[in-house]
């Protein structure tokens, strides 16, 4: 049996804008409008459909195995933007980043609170 995440939906205050955001940091394209939905397709396949959602959001998290290279080039990204960055989830080593697995990670919010994560070594992977 072959069982693969195809796409998830990620709750918003401004589809548009959040699937921007995501779209920026990692270098993607937010793909048309699909009926409520602000798709950002990840190269994997997967698609994150933002959409707009009442009331409060509560905060998800989205962890993305990248290169070496792609990390420095998002993690500029994100020192440019001026965003908050952790060495941790609970975001109690901020301006850091880790080093697990022999691999470098670092987390970010979103502009919903959703906090994000890119990570160069799958965790439990050594190193």
């Amino acid at each position: 049996m072959t069982i693969q995440l195809n796409h998830t939906i990620v709750a918003a205050r401004d589809k548009e804008a959040s699937a921007r955001f995501l779209a920026d940091m990692l270098g993607l394209e937010v793909s048309p409008l699909f009926g409520p939905f602000a798709p950002v397709e990840i190269p994997n396949g997967v698609t994150l459909d933002y959409m707009d959602t009442p009331g409060d959001i509560v905060p998800q998290h989205y962890a993305f195995l990248v290169s070496e290279s792609d990390f420095d080039t998002i993690f500029a990204r994100i020192q440019r933007a001026g965003l908050t960055y952790w060495a941790d989830p609970a975001h109690s080593r901020p301006g850091e980043i880790n080093h697990n697995d022999g691999g470098r990670g670092a987390y970010f919010d979103d502009p919903n609170g959703h906090n994000l994560e890119i990570i160069t070594r799958p965790y439990g992977s050594g190193g």
